[in-house]
């Protein structure tokens, strides 16, 4: 959303985390009174600054912070500076937090809580920050659901001091198998969750496994051999819009963009020196 001298949102809701809430906004003269939400309200302030009362006290959450509210806690909100706010705001129910904690076996005595309203936390704002963008991108859903799950794992073991989750182990097994279904299904990958399914692993386990093991989570992985397949197809002459569309890049400019960052050409002009050479 471009910077605007108006109030402008966007919302929608994120199919591949299960339907959870999304807003991108800038407020210049919204008042939110008092009200509660039944789940957790996680916002990113990228400009200007919010001002909103909780828990009986004031609060000013400027660029670069977080606000956290729990679930049924009631708050207000409205500028702090006189260019308003803008943020990018999360509001996913408890389930949808409570079952990706209860992955992690990071809620065994009920559903924690922040003690802070306001989170000074440069990497979690960035993470945050990037997985919003990322939800209103072309990703897969196996790179959204991993995000989402690195970045609910560093809040609440960060910030709601909660016990470490499951150790990542060996389980070759799993992560080979986990190579064969991604290499088999290039242009439609499986989900996480699906991958994790059928190697008998929880999604967050899984992929901490596969990273382990790999070096890269399993989107990234599926860009190499994707890229190693592109490579191939045009040393045979496939024209760059026909490979695009055989192996599940969103358009042409996208094979490009991936194809140019891996090795430095685009991919016509290999094709181009493959057929001359």
């Amino acid at each position: 959303m471009a910077q605007a001298a108006t109030e402008q949102t966007r919302f929608w809701q994120a199919r591949e985390l299960g339907g959870i809430e999304l807003l991108h906004a800038h407020y210049l003269e919204q008042r939110f009174s008092p009200h509660v939400h039944e789940g957790f309200v996680f916002t990113v302030i990228e400009q200007g600054a919010q001002r909103f009362r909780h828990r009986g006290s004031e609060h000013l959450a400027p660029a670069g912070s977080m606000v956290l509210i729990n679930p049924d806690e009631l708050h207000t909100g409205s500028k702090a500076h006189e260019q308003g706010w803008h943020y990018r705001g999360f509001y996913p129910d408890n389930a949808q937090v409570s079952g990706v904690l209860a992955e992690l076996e990071l809620c065994q005595q009920g559903m924690p809580s922040f003690a802070v309203s306001v989170l000074h936390d440069p990497q979690l704002h960035r993470q945050f920050g990037n997985l919003h963008q990322l939800l209103d991108s072309q990703a897969s859903a196996l790179q959204l659901q991993t995000a989402w799950r690195e970045a609910i794992l560093l809040l609440f073991q960060r910030h709601a001091r909660l016990p470490e989750g499951l150790v990542p182990g060996d389980e070759p097994r799993a992560v080979s198998r986990a190579k064969e279904l991604l290499a088999s299904q290039l242009a439609a990958p499986p989900s996480l969750e699906q991958l994790a399914q059928a190697v008998g692993l929880s999604p967050f386990h899984f992929a901490r496994v596969f990273r382990r093991a790999t070096g890269l989570p399993p989107h990234s992985w599926l860009m190499q051999r994707r890229l190693e397949q592109a490579r191939a197809l045009l040393r045979n002459g496939c024209a760059p819009l026909t490979v695009a569309m055989q192996l599940g890049f969103a358009d042409q400019s996208h094979l490009t963009r991936q194809f140019k960052q891996a090795y430095g050409v685009a991919p016509g002009q290999y094709r181009q020196a493959s057929i001359a050479s």
